[in-house]
């Protein structure tokens, strides 16, 4: 890995920021590193507070999207609430339609079918909404490329509200209202919220009419996190604010789909990366592997033994989940292998049995073992369909962008998006692929990074640093858990490979002659020959805690290790 150790931040605003919030230099200069300065945005960070949320209002098109809503109700129309199959899509459907069923009857829900419909919104989800009397349909993390779907439900009397967070292309669909921070004629002063953050947006904006105010609204605020940690969206702003609060929910009082799902997790308090790793991929499992309509019904339920039952279902997809994607990974890296794809600047496979649930899970894995730009492709009907998935630093849509001569449609992020081609396509965009990232891509940026924020000595870790830390979460992208580097320090004999297959590296380290910390480095056994010979290493860590038996206690999270 390339260590990039952050430059140091201006001195004489870590001092005055020291002195102003009565903390050590280390943590000012953390403060200052994620462009915190003054004891007022130090208090707004630490502190985040729902009233820092902005006016939903602000948002291009909320008041034609509330207008229309009203009238709906008004008139007893019925409305269908539509969205993606992902964590992100579901949540955002369980949000919007339990919210409105709060006090109106005629809400239903549609998630389209991963394998007969594909991503977004769909001519079968509308014909469904035709054939059921839906006048209005309600569109969350989809929609904004969908011009083609929203004039055919136009043609058969369906409006359509959009709320998504993708960017949009040249033209915007003809919905009565686009809600899309990224649209470029949108002022909204926070552009990075989920597709279910918008739809928080928009049920804000829906119960400030009804003259409710955003305690009111709390409930929900366990979905948004839940999508917040699972779309990998930044975590600053106004994402800051609704995880914290949605954190504090799943803690203290979650609905009882996510109750049902963490009941068995034996720690006390969850975090970001617990949503991320618990309650996201089992959320995402029926989705992938059955159908995302399994998900709405766990967060929807109001009965805990329903929900138990439901979960206990989903529990099971998530054990299918697991065994595709560990089969389907084996089988790309020998594909790999097999084509002598170990040089290039992108991994590229297809294998038309491969199943399309996991097929973005398998591009994260291989990146794991050939970290470039990546894709996975599989059969879908009469086409091939692909999920992507970037390194660091690396836009894969525009690179995307660049090949769309070959791509039917395509859409997402600068790190994950998918996309569709037709078969004979599939060689020419594979080469094409190869071209465009070898062309733009920095070389570096193929070697994975460990970028440091300070370098520190084990003697600055103390009770209150570590409690300060904690005061920085949650952590994600924007905000990512401080990570540290120290010189010379030493395990102490008793480091070991650990785990079912002795990947992982379990340390205890010492820096000179005081006491030290037990450090787990997962992926990292392979190190162990730089760790365990008695001989002085630097260390790059993030601090944790593990708890066992009810103690807690500090542990450092190695993210590599080496000898100068």
């Amino acid at each position: 890995m390339r260590w990039n150790l952050k430059p140091k931040p201006d001195s004489h605003k870590v001092k005055h920021l020291a002195e102003v919030l009565n903390v050590d230099a280390v943590t000012a200069g953390l403060l200052v590193q994620r462009g915190i300065e003054t004891y007022e945005e130090a208090k707004t960070f630490f502190r985040p507070m729902l009233s820092d949320l902005h006016d939903p209002f602000l948002m291009k098109d909320m008041d034609k999207a509330v207008t229309r809503i009203e009238q709906a109700i008004e008139a007893g129309e019925n409305i269908l609430v539509f969205g993606d199959y992902d964590v992100d899509g579901t949540t955002a459907v369980s949000l919007m339609s339990s919210y409105l069923r709060s006090y109106y009857p005629n809400v239903a829900t549609y998630i389209p079918d991963r394998y007969n419909e594909g991503y977004g919104v769909s001519f079968a989800g509308i014909d469904f909404a035709d054939d059921n009397e839906f006048t209005l349909i309600i569109a969350l993390d989809c929609g904004i490329k969908s011009i083609d779907k929203v004039e055919y439900a136009k043609e058969k009397g369906i409006d359509f509200i959009i709320c998504d967070h993708h960017r949009p292309g040249d033209e915007l669909p003809d919905a009565v209202a686009v809600l899309d921070p990224k649209r470029e004629d949108c002022e909204y002063p926070y552009d990075e919220l989920c597709g279910c953050g918008v739809g928080f947006k928009l049920i804000q904006a829906l119960s400030g009419r009804r003259g409710l105010t955003i305690q009111n609204l709390v409930p929900y605020l366990d979905l948004v996190a839940t999508a917040i940690a699972a779309d990998i969206v930044p975590i600053t702003g106004e994402n800051r604010v609704l995880a914290k609060f949605g954190l504090d929910v799943i803690n203290t009082f979650p609905r009882p789909g996510i109750k049902a799902l963490i009941q068995n997790v034996k720690k006390k308090t969850l975090t970001i990366s617990d949503v991320v790793f618990i309650i996201a991929p089992r959320i995402n499992a029926a989705g992938r592997i059955k159908h995302g309509n399994h998900a709405v019904e766990l967060l929807t339920e109001f009965s805990l033994e329903q929900a138990e039952e439901f979960a206990s279902q989903i529990e099971g997809l998530n054990a299918d989940r697991k065994d595709l994607d560990k089969q389907i990974t084996a089988e790309a890296l020998r594909q790999i292998d097999i084509n002598n794809d170990h040089d290039k600047f992108t991994t590229v496979v297809y294998q038309e049995d491969w199943h399309k649930g996991v097929i973005g899970i398998v591009a994260s894995r291989l990146i794991e073992t050939y970290y470039r730009p990546t894709l996975v492709f599989t059969k879908s009907g009469d086409k091939l369909a692909a999920s992507a998935r970037s390194v660091k630093d690396f836009d894969v849509y525009n690179a995307l962008e660049a090949c769309a001569e070959h791509i039917e449609q395509f859409g997402g992020h600068m790190y994950a998006a998918g996309l569709t081609l037709k078969e004979e396509q599939y060689p020419l965009f594979r080469q094409k692929f190869e071209e465009v990232v070898q062309q733009t891509i920095h070389p570096d940026l193929l070697i994975p990074e460990v970028t440091i924020d300070a370098e520190i000595d084990f003697a600055d870790i103390t009770p209150k640093f570590n409690r300060l830390l904690k005061q920085f979460e949650p952590f994600g992208p924007g905000n990512m858990s401080p990570v540290f580097m120290t010189r010379n320090v030493k395990d102490t004999g008793y480091g070991k490979a650990i785990g079912a297959d002795e990947t992982h590296l379990r340390l205890f380290l010492r820096q000179g002659e005081e006491g030290g910390y037990a450090a787990i480095g997962f992926g990292l056994a392979k190190k162990m020959d730089v760790a365990c010979k008695g001989q002085p290493f630097d260390a790059a860590y993030s601090i944790d805690e593990n708890e066992w038996n009810g103690e807690v206690s500090i542990q450092l999270r190695l993210r590599d290790i080496r000898c100068e």
